[in-house]
């Protein structure tokens, strides 16, 4: 069964457009063209990503995102953005918010159907005997795509696992952040450098006891990040 796309933006003719080269990719799409009625969907249909709009006439993307990051059910949803805003910021707070990518209008849709290939890929498990990354009290599990600490679930999106696993298959390795974008996101992402300190953050968030004082993911300043086990106990 082909997978399926939800496409939120109150502009119908971007709506028709980017429906219309995702159905030539052979994915199935569904559209809203509001926030009420995008979370209506996401909640009955269950779809397998979303491109979702950040300016919406009632609830805008923020929220959205919002919502779904803290539905248990919906949290690993892969969600693009859509942004006809410039500005750094607003894409660095929907990245913190829990976006796995982002796309700026005007776009070439063929951009948009190369990024749903890119952050689809990164939500697959593989195919091959169980196989685990421990490092302390963090495991991923590669078959399922789960991630886990002490035991307990951690809910990643698919670029927060992504990252993870990059860092967790090469610890004490220093990747600069175009290396872990390479390595982690591929050819299909392209945003800046700089988005991938939102997702550190927000992994941050999940897994250290004190994200200002991390045990595991460390900056290493004018270079980018690094993955170590931690010594010692928690204070």
């Amino acid at each position: 069964m082909s997978q399926r796309i939800l496409v939120v933006d109150d502009d119908k003719q971007i709506v028709r457009l980017v429906q219309s080269y995702l159905g030539q990719a052979n994915y199935q799409v569904l559209t809203a063209c509001d926030g009420s009625s995008a979370l209506r969907i996401i909640w009955q249909e269950r779809p397998d990503l979303i491109i979702l709009d950040l300016m919406l006439p009632d609830h805008d993307g923020w929220e959205i995102i919002r919502k779904i990051r803290s539905d248990q059910q919906l949290a690993k949803l892969p969600v693009i953005m859509l942004t006809a805003r410039v500005e750094d910021t607003d894409k660095i707070i929907g990245l913190e918010l829990g976006a796995d990518d982002y796309i700026t209008k005007p776009f070439n849709p063929r951009e948009v159907v190369a990024r749903v290939r890119a952050v689809l890929r990164r939500t697959e498990g593989g195919n091959l005997q169980p196989h685990l990354i421990e490092i302390g009290d963090l495991r991923l599990d590669l078959d399922r795509h789960e991630g886990f600490q002490n035991g307990q679930p951690v809910t990643l999106t698919p670029t927060e696992y992504a990252l993870l696993k990059t860092l967790m298959e090469n610890p004490g390795h220093t990747f600069t952040r175009l290396q872990l974008i390479e390595k982690s996101l591929g050819d299909g992402y392209e945003a800046l450098e700089r988005t991938i300190d939102s997702h550190i953050k927000n992994v941050r968030k999940k897994l250290e006891p004190d994200p200002a004082n991390p045990r595991y993911i460390h900056t290493i300043f004018g270079v980018g990040y690094r993955l170590e086990e931690p010594t010692g106990e928690l204070p």
